[in-house]
């Protein structure tokens, strides 16, 4: 169980700001037997086949917390990546996608980019070589990365491939907007290597042939996205596959992020009624 103290955001589990301060009036003491009514009415529930997880706010929970170096919110944020892995395996969730460096986070400083690269790395050794058996992907476009991140990716990633547990995405140098025309230029390829003529391409471009040419074809789409931080937007992440996604905004920063809110998240999404766009 995570030992970080209630923070000072409150989750909020409906995708609408709620009242400030409703877990925070749980006294400590009762804490663990909170968690534990939530995972006992998650028993029997509907639960996803794969959550996906924009890890944000690490920043400004080192600022609020009184750390001048805010590198140590990154650092305490890429310790709850395996936590969360656990979880899901301990939970049944066999797909997990944990949005980590957008193609936008490359443009930072020289400094803070170099910090993120040795963590990122470090978070993909931790997970090929966790207790879990995890088996990693690397999605998004790994050739902009600096050389060193992108090979720790890619051995990592080999690392697992015969691994038979949690499938764990990994989005590093993602963006929503690329990987899409990234699937329509391989599709186009292909058809185009296969001899269609020209003329007859477009009518081949169809939603399912371009949903063939994902980063995570092979995988079910989210069912449920979660976005720690406050923030309420999905800033290009998984653009096509999100497109009927259940969707939880939680205050609470990523550093913070424990298995009770995790519990609400999933508590929400079973009580949902999903309507695929009907």
């Amino acid at each position: 169980m995570c030992e970080t103290p209630f923070p000072n955001r409150s989750p909020n589990s409906s995708g609408k700001h709620s009242k400030i301060g409703a877990v925070k009036k749980i006294p400590r003491l009762l804490y663990p037997a909170y968690e534990a009514q939530l995972a006992r009415e998650l028993r029997d529930k509907p639960q996803p086949q794969h959550v996906a997880i924009m890890a944000d706010g690490n920043r400004r929970w080192a600022r609020e917390n009184g750390f001048t170096d805010v590198s140590h919110g990154h650092r305490v944020g890429a310790q709850k990546i395996a936590e969360l892995c656990s979880w899901c395996d301990e939970l049944g969730i066999p797909n997990v996608t944990v949005y980590l460096l957008s193609t936008e986070n490359l443009k930072r400083s020289e400094e803070e980019l170099s910090l993120l690269c040795n963590i990122i790395g470090d978070v993909s050794e931790e997970l090929a070589k966790h207790e879990c058996d995890f088996r990693l992907r690397c999605v998004g476009q790994l050739d902009l990365l600096p050389e060193p991140l992108r090979t720790r990716l890619e051995d990592n990633q080999k690392l697992t491939e015969k691994h038979s547990g949690v499938r764990v995405n990994i989005a590093v140098g993602y963006g929503g907007r690329q990987e899409i025309v990234d699937a329509v230029q391989k599709l186009v390829r292909e058809l185009a290597g296969r001899g269609v003529a020209a003329e007859d391409i477009a009518a081949q471009i169809t939603a399912e042939a371009l949903g063939e040419h994902m980063y995570t074809s092979d995988q079910p789409d989210p069912d449920l996205v979660i976005r720690t931080s406050g923030e309420q937007r999905l800033s290009g992440f998984l653009l096509w596959q999100s497109a009927y996604s259940e969707i939880w905004f939680t205050d609470t920063y990523w550093p913070a992020f424990r298995r009770v809110d995790f519990l609400r998240a999933l508590r929400e999404y079973s009580q949902r009624h999903r309507r695929f766009g009907l």
